[in-house]
């Protein structure tokens, strides 16, 4: 596996994993995959297959690479962004047994939700949760979960964006449903109008502040209050990155080359 998930129990609070990149050669692959609209292919490597690497052209790497560069005069935010998001879905993807997980958005600065995982019944026919994933990458955790993550859970909590949330798993139940005839897509429906059907997984970037076990769990301090309920609605992801904007600078470039290696036309 590309990244190492250590369980964390913070009591009543949340629970969840904290990653750390165990190799970063094949994170980059991995993303440069993605990058090139290749999920698919990345979905079985993390499923434990051994499958050939599709084909890209010339158009596929252009794209991959404008989504991976940080044009000029910019701020790096949406890209840093945009890759985040992606590692934290091959990080769910390590955590996903019996569930379904939405791939990974292909545009920087994307409005809908960061993520989207199901979890469904052990006769995986319908679905038992929906993990609605909020995704932060930045120098200022503690801030930004308090004034931004935390009013945007508690605003999914009084009822908004419902319309979104069912338009969305409604769509991943019908790609699952291929697989399975059996599923009910309208009882899952149903299902998740319930509040206590959503769960909520925020997945941080952290430095050395917030790297021990006590500090992060005041890094999450409010969850509970944000998402009352079971503790199995509160999900805590983290992972350790000292120097955010250089590695992510300089994990852009190593992606960029995995990208440029994938083509095969002249």
């Amino acid at each position: 596996m590309t990244l190492t998930l250590s369980q964390v129990d913070h009591g009543d609070l949340c629970h969840g994993w904290s990653w750390a990149v165990q190799d970063e050669e094949k994170l980059a692959q991995q993303v440069a995959s993605v990058a090139l609209g290749q999920f698919r292919h990345v979905s079985k490597i993390l499923a434990g297959v051994d499958p050939d690497d599709p084909p890209a052209t010339r158009d596929h790497a252009a794209d991959a690479i404008e989504l991976l560069t940080v044009p000029d005069g910019e701020d790096p935010w949406h890209r840093d962004g945009w890759i985040f998001q992606t590692i934290s879905w091959i990080a769910a993807h390590q955590q996903s047994h019996g569930a379904v997980t939405r791939p990974p958005h292909i545009i920087k600065a994307h409005k809908g939700f960061d993520g989207l995982q199901l979890r469904l019944t052990e006769d995986g026919k319908s679905v038992a949760a929906v993990i609605i994933f909020e995704d932060k990458a930045t120098e200022n955790p503690r801030k930004t979960i308090r004034e931004d993550v935390w009013p945007g859970i508690m605003a999914l909590e009084s009822g908004k964006r419902v319309n979104q949330l069912t338009h969305d798993v409604s769509a991943a139940l019908e790609t699952q449903k291929r697989f399975d005839p059996e599923l009910d897509i309208d009882a899952a429906i149903s299902n998740i109008l319930w509040k206590d059907a959503r769960r909520y997984r925020v997945s941080i970037t952290v430095g050395e502040t917030h790297k021990v076990e006590q500090a992060r769990k005041r890094l999450f301090k409010g969850f509970d209050e944000s998402a009352p309920g079971g503790v199995d609605r509160r999900r805590a992801e983290t992972i350790h990155i000292p120097d955010l904007r250089q590695w992510m600078q300089q994990f852009a470039i190593r992606v960029i080359a995995h990208v440029n290696t994938t083509v095969t036309d002249v």
